[in-house]
């Protein structure tokens, strides 16, 4: 194919991206350097990836995208801007309420990316007729580091994208395609001397800049972690039930950023009171978070991290709540339950508890808990 129909195709891809609600587009070869397959081999043998055994398990293939499909030249990767209309960090303060990640407040954008990928992605295979195969962080492919090479962005400090024009708020979509395609130049890291992401993480999650221990982690330990949060990390949860924007919402590139323009990625300032949150039944869990990401961590680990944000609350309010939760029929909210109350009860009252429901207790982790 001839540079002119390359770039027509590009500039195609560009301009119908726009139409179809991506705020970016860029090109890049489907091909990584092997410093990229190295840098996870060392992140998977540090353990820094805690229980997520499928990175593990998908290492050959993440490694680079011909490693997944080797008929993959190009990388199309599209970026959607979902920037927040205030400082995601306010939200803190109100320990009586809920935190959740600005990305998961509106609607899941797997599903809203994949959509518009499947009809970008059908349209260039009807217009070149190559094979073309889509991504939206779902599959063992490393989107970020594709994202840099496209020159979309640099991974920061943080080791999230970050844009000159739209900070630490983009979501990721990938086209590969078999047809070859001019790659666009490579962003260069312009994160300088500034540390402010690594030096506000609550669980000083980050061993050096530009690497992450998702084990202390808070997105990790309130949506990927499947047992009870690690007792050194509650208190610095505050009252994060889902996800944690520090290390982005203090990102200085976000002062080029303006508000997503996709309403579907538009979710409330103000969030949830905890005790409405602890009251809701699986049923009621499911139709609240009915279209975002939040369902899926199910509602037993959503009640886990939501007991914990009630233990740091001080709100003794929050009592009668967390009671009823003893009957739970997962140890996961029947444990956070205890230490949760234990947070807000004095000794008398808490010994007391604990006095009549120990000797019906048959979870050895809910037990530890009493203790």
């Amino acid at each position: 194919m001839k540079d002119k129909q390359q770039n027509d195709i590009k500039e195609w891809l560009a301009a119908t991206g726009q139409a179809e609600g991506f705020d970016i587009c860029a090109v890049t070869a489907a091909d990584l350097p092997a410093i990229i397959g190295a840098g996870l081999d060392n992140y998977l043998q540090a353990g820094h990836h805690g229980d997520m055994g499928w990175m593990a398990e998908t290492r050959k293939r993440r490694t680079t995208p011909t490693a997944m499909w080797d008929a993959a030249r190009t990388a199309v990767i599209f970026g959607c801007n979902y920037g927040p209309d205030h400082d995601p960090m306010d939200n803190l303060a109100a320990t009586s309420s809920a935190n959740i990640s600005v990305y998961a407040r509106g609607r899941d954008y797997h599903d809203v990316l994949k959509g518009r990928l499947k009809q970008l992605a059908g349209r260039l295979a009807a217009r070149t007729g190559w094979q073309v195969k889509i991504f939206v962080d779902t599959a063992p492919l490393m989107e970020k580091p594709l994202a840099a090479q496209a020159g979309l962005g640099w991974q920061g400090k943080h080791t999230n994208l970050v844009s000159r024009s739209y900070g630490s708020w983009l979501f990721l979509g990938t086209i590969l395609t078999d047809g070859l395609l001019p790659p666009d130049l490579a962003a260069s890291d312009s994160c300088g001397s500034c540390t402010a992401c690594l030096d506000i993480c609550p669980t000083d999650a980050f061993p050096a800049p530009y690497r992450l221990d998702a084990r202390r982690c808070i997105s990790y330990l309130t949506i990927e972690h499947k047992g009870q949060i690690p007792l050194q990390f509650r208190s610095a949860m505050g009252n994060r039930i889902f996800g944690c924007d520090d290390c982005l919402a203090v990102c200085p590139w976000n002062k080029y950023a303006a508000r997503a323009t996709e309403v579907k990625f538009h979710g409330p300032a103000d969030m949830p009171p905890l005790v409405d949150l602890l009251e809701l039944d699986d049923s009621a869990f499911r139709k609240m978070f009915a279209g975002g990401p939040v369902r899926r961590a199910g509602h037993s680990r959503f009640l886990r991290n939501v007991l914990v944000a009630a233990g740091n609350s001080g709100d003794a309010g929050l009592v009668l709540a967390i009671k009823a939760l003893l009957a739970h029929n997962s140890p996961l909210v029947r444990g956070m339950a205890v230490w949760a109350l234990r947070c807000l009860l004095d000794e008398k009252d808490y010994c007391v508890l604990r006095s009549a429901h120990v000797p019906y207790e048959g979870d050895e982790t809910v037990l530890g808990e009493w203790c």
